[in-house]
C-alpha cells in the first residue's frame, strides 16, 4: 500500500496490510505534528504534494527497498492538507525476513522520502508560517 491520504491514517490498517507470513519483524515508523520547532510554537502543519508524482516516487523507493533488504511488503501512506497538534504525518511499516533489514529499511525509507518525494511542509507558528527544506 503507497498512497497520500486526505483524511487520517488509520495506523492499525497500515500494520495490518504489511503483516506477511514470511516475515519474522515488521519495523513502523510512525510520523507525528509537534507542537514545536526551531524555539518556535508550531500552530499546525499544512502539506502540499503532486500527488500522482509522490505516489510514483514512493513506489520507487519501496522497489529499491524490496532489492536492498529482501522486503516482504512495505507500506508508505503520507497525509495531505492540514494537520493538527498529535495528528499522524506519515506511517512506513516494512516487513521483512529478520528485524535487522526492517529497521534499516524503515529508516533508509523514511530519510529518503523526505528527501525526494515531492511533499512540502509548512509550519504555521503562533507568529507566523514558513516553508522548511524537505529535510526538517
Amino acid at each position: 500500500m503507497i498512497a497520500i491520504a486526505d483524511s487520517p491514517i488509520i495506523i492499525q490498517e497500515c500494520i495490518d496490510a504489511a503483516q506477511s507470513e514470511g516475515a519474522g519483524a515488521v519495523d513502523v515508523f510512525i510520523g507525528t505534528v509537534r507542537n514545536h520547532n526551531k524555539d518556535k510554537s508550531v500552530v499546525r502543519l499544512e502539506f502540499e504534494t503532486y500527488d500522482s508524482m509522490a505516489v510514483k516516487k514512493m513506489q520507487e523507493l519501496a522497489d529499491e527497498a524490496q532489492v536492498r533488504w529482501n522486503t516482504e511488503k512495505i507500506v508508505m501512506v503520507h497525509r495531505k492538507g492540514v494537520l493538527s497538534i498529535g495528528d499522524v504525518a506519515v506511517v512506513i511499516a516494512v516487513a521483512t525476513p529478520h528485524r535487522a533489514a526492517s529497521f534499516e529499511a524503515c529508516k533508509w525509507l523514511i530519510d529518503t522520502l523526505k528527501q525526494v518525494v515531492p511533499i512540502w511542509k509548512k509550519e504555521v507558528y503562533d507568529n507566523g508560517e514558513e516553508w522548511l527544506e524537505a529535510h526538517a
